[in-house]
């Protein structure tokens, strides 16, 4: 079983499968497939179909993927894009606007209990949509100080706000 051969012949079907099953590319995954394909080989019996026992693996280690304690780390993990989402939800029915508003409210309660030098970058950043050029001249620190309050301000609103994300 020539490993190379392997990787040239479904390569893109186990790429896609993960991309299916995790929403993102993965090498990490699709080395462990692969790993598991040689590991394997020797248990691999030449009746069935080759190309559906590498997607069955590739299926099952994703899933496998998705259930494990590092992908849910990486969930809560912060970023520019997930910490205030909420607050640019676009609902619509007269309860989702009350959630919407209440969430909000709990929110902005979470943004005012971050120490000031973290209050001022978050608003300015995610509130204000100021680039951190023009947060680092109104402040007059470097922009590498803004960048760091700005993710340990994400990273404390994150621990505030875990139950409602």
């Amino acid at each position: 079983m020539d490993l190379k051969e392997i990787i040239k012949t479904h390569g893109t079907t186990v790429r896609n499968i993960i991309k299916r099953i995790t929403n993102e590319q993965n090498e990490d995954l699709e080395q462990e497939v692969y790993c598991k394909v040689w590991k394997n080989s020797e248990k691999y019996e030449e009746k069935g179909n080759f190309s559906a026992w590498i997607k069955t693996i590739s299926a099952n280690i994703s899933k496998d993927y998705l259930k494990s304690s590092q992908k849910k780390l990486n969930d809560n993990s912060t970023n520019d894009e997930n910490v205030l989402e909420f607050v640019k939800s676009n609902k619509s029915t007269p309860e989702e606007n009350l959630l919407k508003k209440e969430r909000q409210k709990i929110i902005a309660d979470a943004i005012y209990k971050l120490k000031p030098k973290f209050k001022e970058v978050i608003l300015l950043y995610e509130i204000e949509n100021k680039s951190y050029e023009e947060i680092s001249q109104k402040i007059k620190c470097p922009i590498g100080t803004v960048k760091s309050r700005l993710y340990n301000a994400k990273k404390e609103l994150a621990l505030i706000l875990e139950d409602l994300m």
